[in-house]
């Protein structure tokens, strides 16, 4: 496994453990993050980046996916789902490093491993369409 897809993967236990404890500010949680699920310094860097990213776009991102997720509230989508899709869309529309195609190639690849066995078509219909109208509108 690349030091890319292992930062998602602790980035996304990390934001699911925030989620649980209606956490915005990941910082209190990082000393004992960190010391449960140890990683080299440039997977942490980079998960770290993820969470802060998500964690501070989550008005924005949940928004959006509000507007592209019809008929499915928000907290009541399973939860790794949910944090699976803000920390793709941060990706997609906050890290222009990061291809598009590698972006949602990597949240469908984790909700198959973390989600159940619709997550990986739902996440992948929602990003698809996200990036698909996002590149329509900012064109």
């Amino acid at each position: 496994m690349g030091k890319r897809r292992k930062a998602r993967e602790v980035a996304l236990q990390f934001l699911y453990q925030l989620d649980q404890h209606g956490a915005e500010d990941p910082s209190p949680h990082e000393r004992e993050f960190w010391t449960r699920h140890p990683v080299d310094p440039d997977t942490q860097t980079f998960a770290d980046a993820l969470v802060r990213g998500s964690k501070q776009q989550q008005p924005k991102i949940d928004q959006l996916l509000a507007q592209y997720t019809e008929h499915w509230d928000l907290d009541r989508m399973a939860v790794v789902d949910r944090n699976i899709l803000r920390m793709a869309v941060y990706e997609l529309l906050w890290a222009p490093d990061v291809p598009p195609k590698a972006v949602i190639n990597e949240a469908i690849e984790i909700a198959k491993k973390f989600g159940t066995t619709e997550s990986s078509r739902f996440i992948n219909g929602v990003l698809d369409r996200i990036l698909r109208e996002h590149r329509a509108t900012s064109a």
